[in-house]
């Protein structure tokens, strides 16, 4: 199934402007969530074909998120791109263990986000 709707995830708004922009330009259809509350409301209302996720945010933290979000029976078929700046390998293999399909760090490539999208699609 072909990946349209994205669903993005992250407390910065910057983060969400220029993701939605550099998504949208290339046909996907974004939804956007600053936390981790407002995140499950966007999944209730529309179930996304992807989500990119943050990780550090007030609240309810992206690893947690993901975990939540893979182990529910509703989304567990939704991928999950965890997309932060935690460069550490430790970080990457964490967010993988809690059912992220990948990892992309931030300052995003275009190229290399948009061949993990495909990759998935």
């Amino acid at each position: 199934m072909p990946i349209q709707h994205i669903l993005l995830v992250d407390d910065s708004k910057t983060e969400l402007h220029y993701l939605s922009d550099l998504l949208s330009r290339r046909g996907f259809i974004v939804a956007t969530a600053e936390s981790g509350d407002e995140a499950m409301r966007r999944l209730a209302e529309h179930k996304p074909d992807l989500i990119l996720m943050d990780v550090v945010m007030p609240g309810t933290n992206g690893f947690q998120l993901t975990r939540i979000i893979t182990r529910d029976p509703r989304y567990a078929d939704v991928p999950v791109i965890m997309c932060t700046s935690k460069n550490q390998e430790t970080d990457r293999v964490w967010g993988l263990r809690q059912g992220a399909r990948d990892y992309v760090v931030k300052p995003v490539d275009a190229a290399d986000l948009m061949a993990k999208i495909e990759a998935l699609g």
